[in-house]
């Protein structure tokens, strides 16, 4: 019988822990319009990671949803995706950083992002800023312009409670933020939480 006992990521912050083969993870929008930052590596081996590029191009399209599967950079699959209540989520743009916030922004005294949350995160297991790909990106709604290739972060779709379940593949290290970048998360920043089942 599966149990659930929910955590919450505080407003722009971030956190890592172990998920093990079989083990779901259920990330959850309490509240609405709020972005999720995921990264996984093989808890065996953290030079194999998540791929934006591998799980994109097997899939052969752009949006990932429920029933897909997610690949490593040696084109395992890590994890499978297996429910969702939003359908939309972004695997093309890179976690937001300081340098997000100084170019996009203009801040002067700039946030460390979703980044920087990661970085402190997974800094336990071994794992350096240099090591962290492209996030997979929960409830993120990224717009393609069909003739211009130019991309549009409008708000998520996710409204309060909706959510995502993730099965494990291989015995994994995830990390996980609530996203810190105004556009990402319509200009409000609010909790995530999560739950392994």
């Amino acid at each position: 019988m599966l149990t659930e006992r929910t955590s919450t990521i505080l407003p722009r912050s971030g956190t890592a822990f172990t998920l093990k083969a079989g083990q779901e993870l259920k990330i959850i929008d309490p509240h609405g319009e709020q972005v999720c930052d995921l990264i996984c590596f093989n808890a065996a081996d953290k030079a194999e990671h998540l791929s934006s590029g591998r799980t994109l191009d097997y899939a052969s399209r752009l949006f990932l949803t429920k029933g897909d599967a997610f690949y490593s950079n040696r084109s395992r699959v890590m994890f499978h995706m297996i429910e969702d209540t939003v359908g939309r989520h972004d695997f093309l743009l890179t976690p937001c950083s300081q340098d997000t916030f100084r170019i996009i922004y203009g801040h002067e005294k700039p946030h460390r992002g979703c980044f920087g949350n990661l970085v402190e995160a997974l800094a336990p297991f071994g794992i350096h800023g240099d090591a962290i790909p492209v996030t997979f990106n929960v409830f993120m709604n990224v717009v393609i312009d069909g003739q211009t290739g130019e991309l549009k972060v409008e708000p998520p779709k996710s409204r309060a409670g909706d959510s995502i379940i993730i099965r494990a593949e291989m015995d994994l290290i995830v990390g996980l933020t609530a996203c810190s970048a105004e556009q990402s998360n319509n200009y409000a920043f609010k909790p995530i939480q999560y739950a392994i089942l």
